[in-house]
């Protein structure tokens, strides 16, 4: 039976797979449907993006277009570098495991992401740490400033914002997206 079920005065009511869920919606909005190939068969399907703090800023005009594009940049090598919490089973753990605990593209990985810290001021700078948890990590920024903060002091939601705007200004001249002034 295709969708989720739920009981209304004794009628069962299918939930509509075609549209985001009531509790996704809750965690951002979706983009108007965009009607593209499938890579591997070619057959025409429709998709929605969940829109990211990123593509709301960018809708908002609060960022350019470089900025997001250096902001994206920055998640793919931090992903690549596999940074964040979730991760597969170790290979070591494995039968016949190489014994390598990290491969030459999560090297590469890592070596991109140390020159992005580097210019935005060092791990320990504000700006490295509200990109290091909003853009790569993927956390709110509102969650970023009352969790983390710079320094472990809690920061205002537009301070928060501010840092964020400024140091994707600076990842885009790091990535040669914008000229350096």
């Amino acid at each position: 039976m295709a969708g989720s079920k739920s009981r209304k005065k004794g009628f069962v009511v299918l939930e509509d797979l075609s549209k985001p869920s009531q509790w996704r919606l809750q965690h951002g909005s979706f983009s108007e449907p965009v009607r593209e190939p499938d890579p591997q068969t070619g057959v025409q399907r429709v998709h929605r993006y969940a829109i990211d703090t990123l593509g709301t800023m960018l809708g908002n005009g609060t960022i350019t277009e470089e900025m997001h594009d250096a902001g994206a940049m920055f998640r793919r090598q931090f992903r690549s570098a596999a940074l964040d919490p979730l991760r597969g089973m170790s290979m070591l753990r494995m039968p016949r495991g190489s014994g390598d605990s990290l491969t030459e593209q999560q090297h590469i990985g890592r070596r991109r992401i140390a020159e992005a810290m580097g210019a935005l001021g060092g791990y320990n700078s504000a700006g490295a740490s509200c990109v290091w948890h909003v853009v790569g990590l993927e956390f709110s920024i509102t969650e970023w400033a009352r969790r983390h903060g710079w320094g472990g002091r809690i920061v205002g939601h537009a301070q928060a914002q501010g840092m964020l705007v400024v140091s994707l200004g600076v990842l885009a001249a790091h990535y040669g997206l914008v000229p350096v002034q």
